[in-house]
C-alpha cells in the first residue's frame, strides 16, 4: 500500500541533478568497499533498501551470517524520497520535507553502498559497470532501479512546470507537489483538468487520487459552483479493475465530474493556457484550462533499455512466480519493483508482497543453485484519496482480481474514514520505521511470510 520512487525529477531541473549526481560521486563512504560482492543490489529505492536489509537478515537467521562486505547498494542519489506522501503535499496536508531523507542515512553500516549509477549490464560475467568505469562482479544481482518519468514527452510540460504563472503542476516530483497545493488553493473560478497517460505509469491511481482531493477542496471552501473538474486520461475506464472502476465512476458522475477517456495529452501550451490531446483515432482536440493537473508519461531507465536483461518493453524480465530472471544463463539475476516485468501495478505496495519472495527464492539459490518453493501472486494496493477523510483501499492481485485484506468486514468499493488514517498517518510512519529496513512484509505485517 505504499509507492516510492527516488528517481524521477522534470527536466527542467537536469542542471541541479546533475550537480547532485557528481557530489554524490565524490563521497567517502564509511562502508566496506570492494569490487566483489555477494549480492549486489541495484537501486536505492524502496524496492532496494526492503531487499537488501530483508536479505541480510534471512542470512542471519540460518547460522551463516553474511560479512558487511558482502551486500551492496548502488545507487548514486543523494536523496530517498516518499512519493506517496507527494499526493499529501498536493493536497495541503503535509510539508514535502517529510518525505525526504539522505539516502546514505538509511543504509546500515552492514550493508556496503557504492555512490554510483550503473553504466552497464554484463551478465554473462556477472559484472556491472559503473558510469565512473568502476567494473563490480557478482554471486547474484538485484535489479530494483525504478523506472524513468519521461517529462519531455509532453510537449511544453517542463518550461510550464518551471513556470508560476502557467497553472500547471505535478504530484510526481518532488520539485514540484507544492506547487500543485499552491494552484489549487489559489483557483477561484475556471477550468480545473488532471490527466492520466496511456500506458504503464507509477500508482496508476494517482492522477485521480490528487483531482478528488481538489474536487473535495473545492466543495468544502464553497467555490465548486464556479470550477469545473474534469479528468481527461489516456486509459479507457477510470481504473484497472472493474470493482473500483465503476465504484469511482459512479462517484465521478455524482460530482459531475467529466470524464473523457482515451485521450491522451500531448502538448501544453502555457502561454495560452491551452492543452492538446489525441484520441485513439489519431485526432486531436485543444481544451482550455485554468489549472492543470499533469501526469507525464513513465517508461523504463535508458540503461537498461539497450541491455541484456530486459524483454522487449525494456523491463527486467523475471518469472512472475520467482522474480527469477527467465533466461536460464542469467539465473543469478533476479528484480523487483518498478523496473521489472511482473504483469501488476507499479506500487511500493507490490515491492512488500514482492521482497520476501525475491528474498526467500535468492537465499535458496545461494544455498542450492535452484529457487525455493516461494510464489509472489501479483499483490498490489492502491490507497485511493476520495476527499478529506475518504479513501478507497484498492487491493488486487494478478488477473486484476481483488484481494482484499478487509473485505470481510467492511466493502473495500467504498470510501472509508480509517483508511484515509491509514494513507496520511500509518503507511508513512510504517514506510521510515520498518519497510526500507527490511521489517514490513505486506499483508503480513511485520511477519516474515513462511513458505
Amino acid at each position: 500500500m505504499l509507492a516510492v520512487s527516488h528517481r524521477i525529477r522534470p527536466a527542467s531541473y537536469k542542471a541541479t541533478i546533475n550537480t547532485v549526481r557528481k557530489s554524490a560521486v565524490r563521497f567517502v563512504s564509511t562502508k566496506p568497499s570492494s569490487d566483489k560482492y555477494k549480492v549486489v543490489v541495484v537501486g536505492g529505492g524502496s524496492g532496494g533498501l526492503s531487499v537488501a536489509n530483508q536479505i541480510y537478515d534471512r542470512f542471519k537467521t540460518t547460522g551463516k551470517p553474511l560479512k558487511g562486505s558482502d551486500v551492496a547498494i548502488v545507487d548514486a542519489e543523494e536523496y530517498h524520497y516518499y512519493q506517496p506522501g507527494w499526493t499529501l503535499v498536493g493536497a495541503g496536508l503535509r510539508p514535502k520535507t517529510d518525505f525526504r531523507r539522505q539516502l546514505d542515512s538509511l543504509i546500515p553500516k552492514h550493508i556496503a553502498h557504492i555512490p554510483e549509477n550503473v553504466k552497464l549490464f554484463s551478465p554473462k560475467s556477472s559484472s556491472i559497470t559503473t558510469e565512473t568505469g568502476r567494473e563490480i562482479s557478482y554471486d547474484v544481482l538485484v535489479v530494483a532501479a525504478g523506472l524513468q518519468i519521461n517529462w519531455d514527452g509532453i510537449k511544453g510540460l517542463s518550461g510550464a512546470l518551471a513556470d508560476p504563472t502557467s497553472g500547471v503542476s505535478s504530484i510526481y516530483s518532488y520539485n514540484t507537489c507544492d506547487k500543485t497545493w499552491d494552484d489549487i488553493e489559489s483557483l477561484r473560478s475556471g477550468n480545473a483538468i488532471f490527466t492520466q497517460p496511456a500506458g504503464v505509469i507509477k500508482c496508476a491511481g494517482a492522477p485521480q487520487k490528487i483531482m478528488w482531493m481538489a474536487w473535495d477542496r473545492y466543495r468544502r471552501t464553497n467555490r465548486i459552483d464556479n470550477i469545473k473538474v474534469d479528468f481527461y486520461t489516456g486509459m479507457p475506464t477510470m481504473f484497472s479493475v472493474k470493482k473500483y472502476s465503476e465504484a469511482l465512476n459512479i462517484l465521478r458522475e455524482e460530482r459531475g465530474v467529466g470524464g473523457y477517456f482515451q485521450h491522451n495529452l500531448i502538448a501544453i501550451d502555457s502561454a495560452n493556457h491551452k492543452a492538446t490531446f489525441k484520441k485513439t483515432d489519431g485526432t486531436a482536440v485543444d481544451v482550455d484550462y485554468t489549472l492543470l493537473h499533469a501526469t507525464p508519461p513513465m517508461g523504463p531507465l535508458n540503461v537498461l533499455k539497450n541491455s541484456p536483461i530486459v524483454d522487449k518493453a525494456g523491463w527486467v524480465s523475471v518469472n512472475q512466480d520467482t522474480l527469477q530472471h527467465t533466461n536460464p544463463e542469467y539465473s543469478n539475476i533476479f528484480s523487483l519493483g518498478d523496473c521489472s516485468s511482473l504483469p501488476t501495478s507499479k506500487t511500493a505496495a507490490a515491492i512488500t508482497a514482492q521482497s520476501p519472495v525475491l528474498t526467500e527464492n535468492l537465499f535458496s539459490f545461494m544455498d542450492s543453485g535452484k529457487v525455493n518453493d516461494a510464489k509472489y501472486d501479483g499483490y498490489t494496493s492502491c490507497p485511493l484519496l476520495t476527499g478529506y477523510g475518504q479513501l478507497m483501499l484498492a487491493e488486487f492481485k494478478y488477473g486484476l482480481e481483488p484481494k482484499e485484506s478487509f473485505g470481510h468486514l467492511v466493502d473495500q468499493g467504498k470510501s472509508q474514514r480509517i483508511f484515509y488514517h491509514f494513507k496520511k498517518d500509518l503507511f508513512p510512519a510504517a514506510y521510515w520505521n520498518l519497510m526500507v529496513k527490511g521489517k514490513w512484509f505486506g499483508v503480513d505485517g511485520v511477519f516474515r511470510p513462511k513458505f
